[in-house]
Formats: structure tokens, C-alpha cells, sequence
């Protein structure tokens, strides 16, 4: 028996169809990723399954009684509640069974009923069986593997960022073990060694889930099943997401194949139509109409188009493009060691480290943003810069793609914009609807978009693949490795910068 069936689900975000009469089975122990290009539904998926949003038409129908556990970033936490506090409300109703099992055991010696002893015993088998003596190596396992410890448990939930709030809810999020995880881009916000942490827990978590994500490495460790959200479908594959992907090919090429067919007889239809529906033949012609009617037309293959970023050739002399000397950097108090370092002109510099160290706060330190504590840090004079930052905050964000270019570069006609937006992978029926409704990567297309036309020859770029699918990294991997500015680069997703990088700082290694 499944333990969710969707039946003929259909869905449109605005006038977009994401599905139409899709249908899905999730079983006991499925280990389930979810793909699809940015803007395909995937996120909106996991907002119906939990019952925030309601579908246009179909049946999501959960077996009875099951446990459903969701990364909820932007949970209400009380205040005044420690890190380690919060973790241990994972695991309130053992505690509060510990403690009516205490006052039984109390009471049955001071009455000496034999029966509130036996329901103590009861309790405490119950206890032992479901791992309560063991709550706090159980934390620390996710504690050190997930690196709250390096913020440390003492601190403040409310006091922290975004990225480590939503760190400590996963973590209380795996501790609960729900029977279904609903995890939508849970690795955003990890950096590479609690990716793999996070990996190898999911490989062996002996539930169910279902896993939005843009890490294929992640999927491909973490899966035994994947469903791609495409042309309106969601289809489930059985096994790894290397093995998804090689039937995917096939499927595309057939899909293409009966695509292009079914378009040749439609045309050929509809010209036999308008031949003939006023002469002789015309019943004829009505009859061709009906049964044109009733084709259940496939949808246009929207990956044929893929995306094609290109980067300004501005080049920089060989000499020192930015020095910078004991800088120290935070926002009341310095967060790092004093940094010493030199980017080159031609340089692609990457800096990695946990989430939350500061890597962010050097960048924006950098730009301007915020002021640095002391030290000092200079560009030279021929340095133009474009600056890439993560969050996806807008001045208006009722304002369309379209809107957003043009008045960031008037000079561009109707035309050019619409052409530069489609380069980018932002599709035409998104180019004029509100930026607010877009996912969080076609926001993020956009907003590369608009940084990429300026001219520049030092890119410093913030986390820019969190929101991308496969298709616009690759484009973003080959627009770099052809760049010839300098570039900084804060990234957790190795495998994406590894063969480009000509340094690597470990702000980690800075506290040794």
C-alpha cells in the first residue's frame, strides 16, 4: 500500500500549467529527488503535498496517520531559546513521559501499589525502546555533522542568520524523524563537508522523503528513485539519478521525435480545414475539426533552448588587481582572523568555509556594503566590478524581468532586452510577469541578467548556483572558464569550481 497517491493532479501558477493530470505513488522507504528546469513546479509540488497550496484539479490522499516532517526556514521560535534548548524539543513527549513515569514510580512507593509499578516499568521499556537514554549523543551526532557546534549550542536561536536558523531547524527536523521528509533545496545553506554528512544520513534514514534539489552529486547518493517534472508531467524513475539520466536522454529524443510528428499533422489538418470548410467538402472539414479537437496536444519541448551566458572581455593587466592587508571584517566586533591576501589580474580566487563564518560578510566588505573594523584592502584604478549577491531581494518586486532590465539599462530597445533575458534562460512567459512570482531560480537568471550587461572585469560572485538547474551552471561553468577578468568566488559546491580555481582559501584554516 502506498503511502501517498496522487491522482490526476493539474495545476497553473498564474496563466503557466505546471501539471496536467499528473499521477504519483510514494512507498514505505522510497528515497525520492525531485527535478526539473527552474520554473517547472517543483517547490509549488512540495507546497501541495503539505497542504499549502491547493491544486486546480486531482487527489493527494496520505495514508492515514502518517508522520510528515518539512523544512519550515522560516519557523516561529520563541524567544530566549538556546540552540541545544530548541534541539531537545525534538523530543518533548519522551521527556514528558519520563516524568509522569517518575511520579509513578514515587507514588507506587509511597502507596505501594504493585500496578503503578508495572505502568512505570511500561513506560520505561517504551523509553529504552525508542532511544530517550541516548538523546544526547543522538544531538551531538547532528550537532557536529550538520556544524552547529562551531556556532555553538549556547548561542540564541533569534540571534542567528538566516542560513544557520535554518541549519538548526533541519537539524531538529532529523532528530524528530518524522515518517515522510519533505526537504525542498535542503543543501543551500550547507556547506561541503555537512553535504556529505547530510548524504550519508539520508542514504541510510530508514523513512521516506522526498528531496528538491539542484546538487546532482547530493541526489545521486542520496536517491533510490527520482520524478523530473517536465511538459506539464511528473514521471518517477526507478534507481540513481546517473541512471535517471540516461533514460532520460532516450525519453527526450523519442519526445522530441513524437513532438515534431504530431506538429506535422496538425498543420497538415489544419490546412486541409481551411481548404475546405467552405466547398463540397466541408462536412468533411468539420468532421477533421472535431478530431482535431480532441488530440490531447503534447507540450513544446522547453529544453531544446539552453541558456547562453556570457561574461564582459574586459581584460586586466597581469599585476595586482586587489591587495588586501590585515583586513578585519563583521559588523560590531571582527568575525575573522585579519586577512592577507592578492587577487591578480586574470585570478579566479575562491573562498570557502561553514556557512556562517563570515565569507558573505568579506565580499560585501569588499563592495562597499558594509565598512570594514580595520585593516585595509584596494583595487587598482582600472578595476571595474560586478557583484553577484545571494539573497534575492528586490527594490520593487512587482516589477516584471522586463521592467528590471529596462530601467536598469534604457538604452537597450524592446527588442534587445527580450533577446538578453532569453540568453539568460528566462523563458518569454515569464518576461513579463511580476519577479515576485518567479522561482527562486529564474529570479536568480534574472538577476544575473541585469549584473552581466554592465561592463566589468572583476567579478566577485556570492553563492550563484543555489537556485540553478543543470543546464544554467553548465552555462555559468563555461562563461567563467572563458572570462578574462579576475574573480572572487564564494561557493560550497566544489565540484562546480574545482577545475577552474587557481587559489582556494579555507577561511576555516584562518582560525588554526
Amino acid at each position: 500500500m502506498s503511502l501517498l497517491k496522487i491522482t490526476n493532479l493539474s495545476h497553473c501558477f498564474i496563466d503557466k500549467p505546471l501539471y496536467k493530470n499528473a499521477s504519483l505513488e510514494l512507498y514505505k522507504g522510497e528515497h525520492i529527488g525531485v527535478v526539473g528546469q527552474n520554473g517547472a513546479g517543483k517547490s509549488t509540488l512540495i507546497k501541495i503535498l503539505l497542504g499549502e497550496v491547493i491544486p486546480d484539479t486531482g487527489i493527494i490522499k496520505w495514508q492515514s496517520s502518517i508522520k510528515i516532517g518539512s523544512l519550515d526556514q522560516y519557523a516561529d521560535i520563541k524567544d530566549n531559546i538556546t540552540i541545544l534548548e530548541y534541539l531537545h524539543t525534538s523530543f518533548t513527549e519522551l521527556y514528558t513521559m519520563e516524568k509522569e513515569m517518575n511520579k509513578l514510580y514515587q507514588n507506587s512507593a509511597v502507596s505501594g501499589d504493585e500496578s503503578l509499578l508495572v505502568k512505570a516499568s511500561n513506560y520505561q521499556e517504551f523509553l529504552y525502546a525508542n532511544g530517550f537514554y541516548s538523546i544526547n549523543s543522538e544531538i551531538n551526532k547532528v550537532v557536529v555533522g550538520l556544524g552547529l557546534n562551531a556556532i555553538g549550542t549556547d548561542k540564541l536561536v533569534n540571534k542567528l542568520s538566516g542560513g544557520q536558523k535554518a541549519k538548526v531547524i533541519l537539524a531538529k527536523l532529523l532528530l524528530t524523524a518524522p515518517d515522510v521528509l519533505l526537504l525542498d533545496e535542503p543543501t543551500n545553506f550547507l556547506d561541503k563537508e555537512h553535504v556529505e554528512w547530510l548524504a550519508s544520513y539520508l542514504s541510510t534514514f530508514k523513512g521516506t522523503f522526498i528531496v528538491v534539489s539542484h546538487d546532482f552529486d547530493f541526489l545521486e547518493k542520496i536517491s533510490t528513485g527520482i520524478c523530473n517534472i517536465e511538459f506539464g508531467t511528473i514521471k518517477k524513475y526507478h534507481g540513481k539519478y546517473s541512471e535517471f539520466l540516461k533514460q532520460k536522454t532516450f525519453l527526450r529524443e523519442d519526445y522530441i521525435r513524437q513532438y515534431n510528428t504530431q506538429q506535422r499533422e496538425i498543420k497538415r489538418t489544419e490546412a486541409y480545414i481551411n481548404k475546405n470548410k467552405a466547398g463540397v467538402n466541408c462536412k468533411n472539414a468539420m468532421g477533421r475539426q472535431k478530431q482535431l479537437d480532441r488530440v490531447e496536444r503534447l507540450a513544446p519541448p522547453t529544453f531544446v533552448e539552453k541558456p547562453k551566458i556570457k561574461f564582459s572581455n574586459k581584460v586586466l593587466a597581469s599585476c595586482k588587481a586587489l591587495e588586501v592587508k590585515d583586513l578585519e571584517v563583521g559588523y560590531y566586533y571582527p568575525l575573522l582572523p585579519k586577512l592577507n591576501f592578492n587577487v591578480s589580474g586574470g585570478e579566479k580566487l575562491v573562498i570557502t568555509g561553514f556557512n556562517g563564518i563570515g565569507k558573505s560578510t568579506v565580499l560585501k566588505t569588499l563592495v562597499g556594503k558594509i565598512p570594514s573594523i580595520s585593516g585595509d584592502f584596494k583595487f587598482t584604478d582600472n578595476v571595474k566590478i560586478a557583484y553577484y549577491e545571494q539573497d534575492l531581494s528586490w527594490n520593487n518586486n512587482t516589477l516584471t524581468p522586463f521592467e528590471i532590465i529596462s530601467n536598469s539599462y534604457p538604452m537597450l530597445n524592446k527588442k534587445e532586452i527580450r533577446k538578453n533575458l532569453s540568453m539568460y534562460g528566462v523563458k518569454e512567459e515569464h518576461i513579463s510577469r511580476s519577479i515576485s512570482t518567479l522561482s527562486g531560480g529564474e529570479q536568480s537568471k534574472v538577476k544575473l541578467c541585469r549584473l552581466l550587461l554592465s561592463e566589468f572585469n572583476f567579478l566577485i560572485l556570492d553563492e550563484p548556483t543555489n537556485h540553478f538547474d543543470k543546464e544554467t551552471k553548465e552555462a555559468l561553468l563555461n562563461a567563467i572558464n572563458d572570462f578574462k577578468g579576475s574573480i572572487i568566488l564564494v561557493s560550497h559546491e566544489e565540484k562546480f569550481y574545482k577545475d577552474f580555481a587557481d587559489k582556494i582559501i579555507n577561511i576555516e584554516d584562518l582560525f588554526d
